[in-house]
């Protein structure tokens, strides 16, 4: 059975367009949450992480010059644009012919276009765009690939669910390379539905800590392009060891009160693996700073004797970013690794839930081998991938 092994990577976030942009704005404690007060967002005052509009404008209009294609930058959406400058950028960094038949392409997102919804762009995109299935048609024509894209849409977990999926594949002899990508952009329907929960946090959220009080909403996307053999050794390559799914089956929006079925997905990615809770080095957690989520996942630490691994959510740097959340914070993880370098969790200062943690309290070097992903999302869904340094 083939390792699927992690060859190119990118993110994009409210940090930057790169994972080094990203990776740097970390390290000098650059948090990119910051109270927007726009009209076609929200009609009052919201603390959000958005990508750079003009930025975003100006990097894919260069790509359409570089790759001589004569398309209206306003023929995309903003999704689309963000989906197509990760994968391009993913993609320069290797050199296998992505058109081919044996290469698979994964879309993870939770909403989609779904700005196409409003007034202001009804008259400029067909309705169809609103599906996913045309999202993915859209980007697998512009770069031209063979197979028509798996999208996974399965709430917070769908970035990491997608990374599992093109794994097992690349294990079992179905492609010989996958590009999962992940992404999401914040919308007036997406702040409206979170403000309803009364979910959103007022200031910038803060994971894990006693004085937290709900999450911040981000936008982003991210790639990985996993491969079945080494590609290149610019450096440390990264393989998938493990993964595991489970579902609370609790309630629709509320997690699981006792952490054992997040515990169940990461005990199977342990067992997969070959591993026990002494061989994990790190943990990203999913930490989304509200109150259930973060005492959830506590519990489930605490049940996989995971207490004593340093643990890091990096939803205080750019907030969640939906489905495109499994995937990016999967990069910065696999960062760590390849970085030795435990990235401290932004927003934390005291601990507030029941289980003791390890949070991540400032960066340090860490000899680093190992890492555990983990996700879980509306409906009770949970996803756990394990990272290992090879």
């Amino acid at each position: 059975m083939s390792t699927a092994q992690i060859i190119a990577d990118n993110m994009i976030t409210s940090l930057g367009f790169s994972t080094d942009e990203n990776i740097k704005e970390i390290l000098n404690d650059t948090i990119g949450i910051k109270t927007h007060h726009d009209n076609t967002l929200s009609n009052f005052p919201v603390n959000l992480s958005l990508v750079n509009s003009n930025l975003l404008e100006e990097r894919f209009t260069q790509i359409l010059q570089h790759i001589n294609r004569d398309l209206p930058v306003n023929s995309f959406t903003r999704l689309e644009k963000l989906f197509i400058l990760s994968i391009h950028d993913a993609l320069s960094r290797t050199d296998f012919n992505y058109r081919d038949k044996r290469v698979m392409l994964i879309i993870s997102t939770t909403k989609g276009n779904i700005d196409l919804l409003e007034e202001r762009y009804k008259a400029k995109f067909n309705h169809k765009r609103l599906f996913l299935w045309e999202l993915g048609r859209v980007i697998r024509d512009f770069f031209g690939f063979f197979n028509p894209p798996l999208i996974t849409s399965n709430a917070c977990v769908s970035g990491l669910l997608a990374i599992s999926i093109a794994s097992r594949w690349i294990q079992n002899g179905l492609c010989d390379y996958a590009v999962v990508t992940g992404g999401d952009i914040i919308s007036e329907f997406v702040v409206s539905g979170f403000h309803s929960f009364q979910a959103l946090s007022p200031e910038p959220c803060k994971p894990y800590d006693i004085n937290r009080n709900g999450l911040t909403l981000g936008e982003g996307c991210g790639t990985v392009i996993l491969s079945r053999q080494e590609f290149t050794k610019e450096r440390p390559l990264v393989r998938i060891a493990g993964s595991g799914t489970s579902n609370d089956a609790n309630h629709i929006s509320g997690p699981s009160r006792t952490g054992e079925e997040l515990s169940y997905a990461i005990n199977a990615s342990m067992k997969e693996a070959g591993f026990s809770s002494r061989d994990i080095d790190y943990i990203s957690t999913h930490g989304t700073a509200t109150p259930f989520n973060d005492e959830m996942e506590s519990k489930a630490i605490g049940l996989s004797k995971l207490n004593e691994a340093p643990l890091n959510s990096f939803k205080g740097y750019w907030g969640h970013t939906l489905g495109a959340a499994g995937i990016v914070e999967s990069v910065a993880a696999i960062n760590s690794l390849t970085r030795n370098t435990l990235f401290r969790s932004a927003g934390f200062e005291k601990l507030g839930v029941s289980e003791p943690l390890h949070v991540i309290e400032k960066n340090s070097s860490c000899e680093l081998s190992t890492c555990l992903k983990t996700a879980s999302g509306f409906g009770g869904c949970n996803a756990v991938v394990l990272f290992q340094k090879i």
